[in-house]
């Protein structure tokens, strides 16, 4: 873990530049707004400012946050999964539908009733072709 030096009093030249940063760009407001239209403008500098010399979401720099929540809204999204929950509901009635008359095959074919029943009598006369000679 990396500590900053104290430069000046209390705070890090970082936090100073901060600081600094944000008095100067306050009373620029100031100078060219009045404080009638500059008092909001000044207020949301002035927190922003004090947000990034004081405040530290778990233990980290709000820089850090600042920049992490930049990155995730400027780069392109990959979306794995995205569940559109009327096309999902139908997908899952159809496939229950087809479930119920098909079966997959040993090489992930999809059998229908039609082709499982010649199948499974085909089966049978196989079989029973078989008990017939294992007798004679």
């Amino acid at each position: 873990m990396e500590i900053e030096d104290k430069i000046f009093g209390p705070f890090t030249f970082r936090e100073f530049v901060y600081l600094a940063g944000g008095a100067g760009i306050c009373f620029v407001l100031y100078k060219l707004l009045g404080l009638l239209w500059g008092t909001i403008p000044i207020l949301i500098i002035a927190g922003f400012s004090l947000a990034l010399t004081f405040y530290r979401p778990n233990n980290k720099p709000f820089i850090n946050m600042i920049e992490s929540g930049f990155k995730f809204f400027m780069q392109s999204k990959l979306y794995i999964w995205k569940k559109d929950k009327a096309a999902a509901m139908a997908k899952m009635m159809r496939e229950a539908g087809e479930k119920k008359n098909e079966v997959v095959g040993k090489y992930g074919e999809k059998l229908s009733g039609e082709r499982l029943r010649d199948l499974a009598w085909s089966l049978n006369v196989l079989d029973l072709s078989k008990n017939k000679n294992n007798t004679q």
